[in-house]
C-alpha cells in the first residue's frame, strides 16, 4: 500500500498482524468513487456532496409520555417539550415528525401483542404472522433494503446492534414470537438479522482483519502484553503522518485517540461493576458492561467509528427489546418501563415513564455529539447522515400506533430542510419516510409495507 500524500484514498488501511484500522476521511484523499474489499469510498474533504450518506435507527421501547415529546407549535419557530430537551442543542439539526402511523403493529384482528408488533413492523411496514413458533413472517426492512443497495460499497453492508439479545425462538407477547420482540431488522420476511450486543465483539469486527488463526493470535497477543490495536498499526502509521499536512495530522491523531479510547473502555469492562438491574430476564455475556449507560455509549461511539471510517452506511441499534421493564434508578426512575408506561394517568407512573425518555433522549444526545464532532470539510459526520429516533408505540398507556414519536437527525447531505416540526395528514404511513430516505441514497424501489408514497421533508 502507498502512503503518500498525492494518492491517499479511503481504500487505503493501515494494517497489522490480524488488524486493520480504516481511515476518516482526510484532505489528502481523492474524490474518486468505487467498491473495494476495504473502506470503498474515497472523500474529498472540502466537498459535503462527495461524502457518503448514512443512515441509522435508534428504536427505545413502550413508547413516550406524548404530552412532553410533542412541539406545541409547527414550522421553523416550534419549541422542544421536556423530553426532547437534552438534544436542544442540535435544533437546528433536526426535524420532529408528527402524525406518522404504523398500520402494521396495530392488531388487525390478532388481539394482545402490541409490543412484539411495534418493533417487527418498525421498519418493515409489515403485520407480523401471529405465531410462538417456527413459521413466523415479517417483512424486509428498511435497513436491509438499503444494505442490499449500498452495502456493496463498505466492508459492512450493515450493522446491527444493542444492548439486549436477540431471540429466534419462544413465546414472548401475546402469542407472538420473541425473534418479533426482540428484532427490527430483517432480511427476508422469515430471517430476522440478530443484533450484536457486546462492544469486544463490534470492535474486534471493525478493526479485525487475516484469517480467524490471525486474528486469534492478534488478540491474544493483545491480551497478554497488554497492546492496543494501534500498536500493530504503529508503522503504517508513522509512514502515513509523514506525507500528511498539518490538518491531517491533527484530524488522525485524533482519531486514533478515539479507537484507543473506546479499546480501553472495553478493555474495562470487568471494572464496571454495579448492583444488578431489576432484569432477571436479561442473561449478561461476558464483556458487555454492567452499567447501563456504559454499555449504550460504548456502542454509539462504535457506531461513530463505523460511519467515520465509512465501514458500513447503516445501522439499527435498538436501546432494549421491547415490553422492557428495566428501571432506571440512576436517574430517579424506580419503576419499571413498562410497568410504568401503562400509567393510567397515574401522576407519579407518568412522572417516571417521563424520566426513563428524558434519559433515553440524554444519551441520543451523546450520539449526537460524537457525530457532530467529526469534521467532513465543511459539514459533519452528523450533517451527512439521516438519523431516525423514536418507537412504534405512541402513547403506552394506549397502546396506539398512530402519531408516533418520530424525530430525524441530520440532513443526509442536505438533502432536506432541517429545524421544523412537521405535522403530517392523519395515518400518513411511517414508511413513506423510508422511501424518502431510500431515495436519498440512491436505493429506488416502488413500495415498502404500506407505504403510499415518498414522505415529503
Amino acid at each position: 500500500m502507498s502512503l503518500s500524500k498525492n494518492n491517499i484514498s479511503r481504500r487505503s488501511v493501515l494494517r497489522g498482524l490480524g488488524t486493520v484500522v480504516a481511515l476518516p476521511a482526510l484532505e489528502a484523499m481523492g474524490s474518486s468513487l468505487g467498491p473495494s474489499t476495504g473502506p470503498s469510498r474515497a472523500l474529498s474533504a472540502s466537498s459535503a456532496s462527495d461524502a457518503p450518506k448514512r443512515m441509522a435507527f435508534l428504536y427505545v421501547p413502550n413508547g413516550m409520555h406524548m404530552d412532553e415529546w410533542t412541539p406545541s407549535s409547527e414550522g421553523a419557530s416550534f419549541e422542544l417539550k421536556n423530553i426532547l430537551r437534552p438534544v436542544e442543542k442540535y435544533q437546528s439539526k433536526m426535524n420532529v415528525l408528527s402524525g406518522l402511523t404504523l398500520n402494521g403493529a396495530r392488531p388487525l384482528g390478532d388481539g394482545g401483542g402490541d409490543h412484539a408488533r411495534s418493533v417487527a413492523a418498525y421498519l418493515t411496514g409489515a403485520h407480523p404472522r401471529k405465531t410462538g413458533g417456527k413459521d413466523i413472517k415479517n417483512g424486509v426492512s428498511v435497513d436491509q433494503l438499503a444494505a442490499d443497495g449500498i452495502g456493496h460499497l463498505t466492508r459492512f453492508s450493515s450493522m446491527e446492534l444493542g444492548t439486549e439479545a436477540s431471540s429466534q425462538s419462544g413465546r414472548c407477547d401475546s402469542g407472538y414470537s420473541c425473534a418479533y420482540s426482540s428484532n427490527m431488522s430483517w432480511r427476508n420476511e422469515s430471517t430476522p438479522v440478530a443484533k450484536e450486543i457486546n462492544p469486544a465483539a463490534v470492535f474486534d469486527r471493525l478493526f479485525g482483519n487475516g484469517s480467524v488463526k490471525e486474528k486469534g493470535n492478534a488478540k491474544l497477543k493483545r491480551e497478554k502484553y497488554k497492546m492496543s490495536v494501534l500498536d500493530f498499526v504503529l508503522e503504517d502509521a508513522k509512514s502515513l503522518q509523514k506525507g500528511l499536512g498539518s490538518t491531517d495530522r491533527k484530524k488522525l491523531d485524533e482519531y486514533l485517540f478515539a479507537v484507543r479510547q473506546v479499546e480501553r473502555q472495553i478493555v474495562g469492562v470487568d471494572k464496571l461493576h454495579l448492583p444488578e438491574t431489576d432484569v432477571p430476564d436479561y442473561p449478561r455475556p461476558a464483556g458487555v458492561p454492567r452499567e447501563f449507560e456504559s454499555h449504550v455509549k460504548l456502542m454509539m461511539d462504535l457506531m461513530v467509528l463505523a460511519f467515520q471510517t465509512d465501514s458500513t452506511r447503516v445501522q439499527t441499534f435498538m436501546f432494549t427489546n421491547a415490553g422492557s421493564n428495566r428501571s432506571y434508578k440512576s436517574v430517579g426512575a424506580n419503576m419499571g418501563h413498562h410497568d410504568s408506561s401503562h400509567h393510567g394517568d397515574n401522576r407519579d407512573k407518568k412522572s417516571n415513564i417521563e424520566k426513563i425518555n428524558v434519559y433515553h433522549a440524554t444519551l441520543l444526545a451523546h450520539f449526537l455529539q460524537r457525530l457532530d464532532s467529526v469534521q467532513e470539510g465543511d459539514s459533519t459526520l452528523l450533517d451527512n447522515s439521516i438519523i431516525v429516533y423514536g418507537s412504534g408505540i405512541g402513547d403506552g398507556n394506549r397502546h396506539n400506533h398512530d402519531n408516533l414519536p418520530v424525530a430525524l437527525f441530520g440532513s443526509g447531505g442536505k438533502s432536506f430542510e432541517t429545524g421544523r416540526h412537521i405535522r403530517y395528514r392523519k395515518e400518513t404511513p411511517l414508511t413513506n419516510l423510508y422511501l424518502t430516505m431510500l431515495d436519498q441514497v440512491g436505493v429506488k424501489i416502488k413500495s415498502l409495507g404500506d407505504s403510499t408514497g415518498k414522505l415529503e421533508l
